[in-house]
């Protein structure tokens, strides 16, 4: 289970930098969407990359793990209520869900439930 671990700790990490730093353009949209503040916006944006690399070191120290994913998957919820707020279609909930899911499963294994 470790390496299907490892694996979605990656796809996790590598979507957010993808997101929070190639596309921040499309996140400055989404939160003004949101009606959330740029202070808001930042302090996400900090966390989801601090979150992610937290969640790559844990790769190589596994007690590093289990929290962040926890943290991760309660950001990723906060998403879905934010496109539920202002009524996105589905297709932009299934980014975020789908990392939701993924964020579960790192601390299932972690916490060794899975």
């Amino acid at each position: 289970m470790s390496v299907l671990s490892y694996i979605l700790q990656f796809i996790v990490a590598l979507s957010i930098a993808y997101v929070w730093v190639f596309r921040f353009d499309n996140i400055v949209q989404e939160f003004k969407q949101y009606e959330l503040a740029d202070l808001t916006r930042n302090f996400v944006g900090a966390a989801k990359i601090s979150l992610s690399t937290l969640l790559v070191a844990g790769i190589w120290f596994p007690p590093l793990v289990l929290i962040p994913s926890i943290l991760m998957a309660i950001l990723m919820v906060c998403a879905q209520l934010a496109h539920f707020k202002v009524k996105n279609p589905w297709s932009k909930h299934l980014p975020s869900f789908v990392l939701l899911v993924f964020s579960v499963l790192i601390a299932g294994i972690a916490a060794e439930i899975i």
